[in-house]
């Protein structure tokens, strides 16, 4: 049974999380947590609150056996970009863009 957990608008660009999620795709819970535990990265940290909201989810909704799941899917898409300005010589302005992220988990039994 699928369960699944999202974290939107989270401020961390998506190149730099799927990083990190290409790391743990496919691994056993135990493995991924461990892994994203030993990770100093932001996004590890993210990704761990993640994952274990994931199987909150899935033991409290399904009942599934928390040391049979994996990670079966996870993914990064682009959210909203904050605009942001910095001032540069002669009056000019350089634009910054703040990016965001919608994050997803979903788990699967072995």
């Amino acid at each position: 049974m699928e369960t699944r957990a999202a974290a939107r608008f989270v401020r961390i660009s998506p190149r730099k999380v799927r990083l990190i999620m290409d790391q743990v795709r496919g691994k056993k819970i135990e493995e991924a947590l461990n892994m994203l535990s030993f990770t100093s990265l932001k996004g590890a940290r993210i990704l761990k609150k993640l994952i274990d909201s994931a199987v909150a989810n899935a033991e409290q909704n399904s009942g599934v056996d928390v040391d049979s799941l994996y990670v079966k899917r996870v993914f990064a898409d682009e959210g909203p970009t904050l605009k942001r300005w910095r001032p540069r010589a002669l009056g000019r302005a350089t634009r910054i863009r703040k990016r965001t992220s919608h994050l997803t988990v979903i788990l699967d039994e072995m």
